[in-house]
Order: structure tokens, then sequence, then C-alpha cells
């Protein structure tokens, strides 16, 4: 018996912290482990209209820091550790934990959540042998998002495909340091899901990889060097202060305060940068693919946030109910009808890119849907790799290494050491975990 069966057991009172007016000893109580960013936030406030539905059923939230998430997350799925009956996780580990047996196959949620309705890029990621491991409360690839007034103002036309050239040539023009205006924002934070996201994708279309076919290490290529001196001199030159430490959260507050002509991030952030309520620079953003180097590869990756079920659950079927409503169809029409059609969660199901309402309150809807269809999870490099995944690498290896050498490159940025010396210690690094690991 785990600690939390022991709580449960223990307490028939209301218990703190949880979704719903008491917690009985009927009551079955959910817990939650989710993302700090605003999609999940506003789940939160919207609960009432699962738990009115499901009296029997308490929701308990466990709210984290991204970086902080995946550590949590990890360690407790890993020691089946029991805190946890619903885990926010993404593409990356779901192949992983289901092959170790750790993740609950939700095949058999209602017929009319319908899981035909998943994109199939989407769903392709987060299925295994068939079974369905996880639901999609979000899929997003990455864009870039700029400053149209900006652009303008620069007497620049941001092409619908841009180039990495363009966007360093826009991001001198934009730049105004008087003005405390960045010309372009991007993530510095170390870790595997927020520096090295960026990075690695961005390295794609620069011709790196991160192993060869032979799974040696490749952070020694000039492919590499290119990769990581181009985005160290945007950076430096053209963002914006403290960069090192800055994720998708700063970045998005930085934009949506006017501080950057272009933001290059998750598809998601578009219903952010252009709700009025929030951001100072609504009417004034547009929207294109990720850069590329005309190598064939776009600098895009591809993710969901999904809400999966630890095998070690003892509240399964009650944490099936939480997903299938957090992920359906009627959950997307209830944000709608509170929030408008343009704030719903995108980029996991057909039927919202056919909705005319939709498409027609979301201008960045075509270019979101364009830049998930443009990323191949299958051949994410220009040279051949052994390996899928854009901007990960789908082995049980990479959070921990990513996490290293995104420390790495972020101690770079913050003028720490130099690009060759974080390239020579990424590879050093990788060389040993990967021997170590049997590689």
């Amino acid at each position: 018996m785990n600690l939390k069966t022991v709580l449960r057991a223990a307490c028939a009172v209301a218990l703190i912290g949880t979704t719903g007016a008491y917690a009985d000893s009927h009551t079955v109580t959910v817990t939650i482990a989710t993302v700090n960013n605003g999609d999940m936030i506003r789940m939160q406030g919207l609960t009432e209209d699962f738990t009115s539905q499901n009296p029997d059923i308490a929701l308990e939230w466990v709210t984290l820091e991204e970086n902080v998430l995946r550590q949590r997350v990890t360690q407790d799925i890993a020691a089946k550790g029991g805190q946890f009956d619903v885990m926010t996780i993404g593409t990356y580990e779901v192949p992983i934990w289901s092959r170790n047996g750790w993740l609950v196959s939700l095949n058999d949620l209602p017929p009319e959540w319908d899981a035909d309705d998943l994109l199939p890029a989407i769903r392709a990621g987060l299925t295994v042998d068939g079974e369905l491991y996880a639901a999609p409360f979000y899929g997003e690839s990455s864009m870039v998002m700029y400053r149209t007034d900006l652009m303008e103002k620069a007497g620049l036309e941001m092409p619908d495909a841009p180039t990495w050239d363009f966007i360093r040539d826009a991001a001198a023009a934009m730049t105004d340091r008087d003005g405390e205006i960045y010309g372009v924002c991007l993530r510095g934070k170390a870790g595997w899901g927020e520096n090295m996201a960026f990075i690695t994708a961005t390295s794609n279309s620069f011709g790196a990889r991160w192993f060869d076919e032979d799974w040696r290490p490749q952070f020694d290529s000039e492919a590499w060097a290119n990769t990581l001196n181009f985005y160290m001199d945007l950076m430096k030159s053209y963002g914006p202060p403290g960069s090192s430490t800055n994720g998708f959260n700063e970045n998005l507050s930085l934009f949506q305060q006017g501080k950057c002509g272009m933001w290059i991030d998750a598809t998601v952030a578009a219903s952010f940068v252009t709700n009025p309520n929030d951001s100072t620079v609504a009417d004034s953003v547009g929207f294109a693919l990720a850069p590329d180097n005309g190598l064939g590869k776009r600098g895009n990756w591809l993710w969901a946030w999904s809400l999966a079920i630890p095998a070690g659950s003892d509240a399964t079927d009650a944490a099936k109910k939480f997903v299938a409503w957090a992920t359906s169809k009627e959950y997307t029409q209830l944000v709608a009808s509170k929030e408008g059609w343009a704030n719903v969660p995108p980029g996991t199901r057909t039927s919202l890119y056919e909705n005319a309402a939709y498409l027609e309150a979301a201008p960045f809807a075509e270019m979101t849907l364009n830049s998930i269809n443009a990323a191949d999870p299958t051949q994410p490099t220009v040279d051949s790799v052994p390996y899928t995944g854009v901007q990960f690498v789908a082995i049980p290896e990479f959070a921990g290494i990513a996490t290293l050498v995104g420390q790495e490159f972020s101690a770079a940025l913050a003028g720490q050491q130099t690009v060759a010396e974080a390239l020579e210690k990424a590879q050093a690094l990788t060389v040993d975990e990967m021997e170590a690991a049997g590689y």
C-alpha cells in the first residue's frame, strides 16, 4: 500500500487542494501532475464542469514548472511511487514508458471520444503497437511569431517560409536596444525540453545530427559548430539581456510586452500573443514557418502535451474519465464558450481545422497545421540517423544527456565559456554516457 492509499483510507473528510465541494468515503481522488502553462492553468479553472458531472471524483492538482515536472513524474513512475493518477507527459516519454509497462492503455476510451479524429502525426507519436498510451491535450510544432508593425517599419516582408539568413537580417533591422526592443527572442534556459528543444530542431536545418548511423556523437562536426555559432551570434547581437535564463514562459511574457521583434517557439503560443487581454501587441502579430537553410529540413519540432495514466495508479477508472473529458471535443467547445474559439487547445483533432468558427477566430490555424505536418520524426535530419524524434532522440538516455548538454550551451550563452568549449564538453559527456549505456 503506497502513501497515497494510506492517506485516502484515513481521510473521509474534505481534501485540501482538491476540486469539488467535498470528498467523503465514497469519493475517489485523482491526483494530476501538470505543467504551469496557460492551457493547463485554464483547464484547472474549468474543471467544475467535470466534477459536477462526476460528484464521486475529486481532483487534486500538482502544478509544476516544465523542468521540475519532467523530473518529478520521471522519478515517480520509474520508482513506481504512485503519487499521481494522471501525468502530463510529452511525445518523448510515451513510447519509452509504454514499452517499460509503465502506462495504462487508453484504447478503451468511450467511442464518442473519437480516436479517429486525432491528427495522424499526433496520434502516431502516442501509439505503440496499436495501443494509444496518452491522450493529447494539445499538439504543437514551432513557428515564427513576429511583429508586423516592426517588420514594416524595417522595410521588410516576412516570407511564409523564411531562411535563417532572413531571420538574422530582420533581427538586426528590428533591434532597438535603447527602446528595449530586441530583434529575436529564443529559448536559452537549460533543459532537454527547453533550450535543447529549440537548438536540436534548429540543428536539423543546419545539417547537424546528434548521432551518426553507428550511434557516434556528432558534436565535433562542422554542422554543429555552424548551428551553435549562429544561435549564439543571433542571441548575443539581437536578443534580450539575461537570455540564458529565458524559457517558453519568459519569452512569452517578453513578446506580450512588445519587447520582441520575432519569437520562434511553440505554435501553441499563438493564441496567447494574439489575445488582447494579455498581449500589448495582439493586433500586430504575424506567423511564418520555422526557418531553413535550403538543405531540405526546417527548424521546427513536433510535440504533444498529453495526459497519461501510470500503471501504478489505484484510481484508473476515475482517471480515464478525467482524461477523456479533458481531451474531448466537448472540452474544446467548453473553452470556446468561455474564452472564445481562438483560445481552444490546438493541434490535436482534424475536426478543429474543419471548424469554420475556429478558422475565422484563429489567424494562426493554417500555419499551425502546416507546421505540424511539416515535421517528420521518422526522418528528422538531412543525413540518415538511427533514431526518431525531431527535437529529441527517442532513447531513454536522451533526457539525461541533453540536460547536461543544455547546461553547457546555456553557460556559453551566459558568457561563461566559448562555443568551442561547450561543444567539446558536449561531445565528451555524450560519448561517456552512450558508452556507459552500451551503445
